[in-house]
């Protein structure tokens, strides 16, 4: 006895898939505060180099470096993500790497800059 309800063949069907505007909404909220955070790490690299020694200042290149390669990459996200969404594929829009690289970067330019603080400038 056949029940009704098993699939007969391995044909995919094809659904149409429904955007909401919150997504695209989503999509805006992140890239802002991504930009968010690099207008912060920007203020913290003018500070830095307006009212900081020679050091201050070398941190505050790297600050300022760090904060304008992140602009870039979330301006890269933002269109990706948006073509993505405008297209309606089905991909992974969550950023794993992003944070990671930017946690990275953060620590490598505050470990130069108590490096240079410690010793490091002799």
């Amino acid at each position: 006895m056949s029940n009704t309800l098993e699939p007969t063949t391995n044909k995919r069907i094809a659904l149409p898939v429904r955007v909401e505007p919150k997504v695209f909404f989503a999509n805006e909220r992140t890239f802002l505060s991504w930009l968010n955070f690099t207008v912060v790490l920007g203020g913290l690299a003018m500070g830095l180099l307006n009212f900081g020694d020679r050091i201050g200042r070398l941190s505050a290149v790297l600050f300022t470096a760090i904060a304008m390669g992140v602009m870039v990459y979330a301006l890269y996200t933002f269109h990706w993500r948006a073509t993505k969404i405008r297209n309606r594929e089905a991909a992974a829009y969550d950023d794993r790497v992003g944070p990671t690289v930017l946690c990275i970067f953060l620590l490598a330019a505050v470990v130069v800059n108590f490096w240079l603080r410690m010793g490091g400038k002799h």
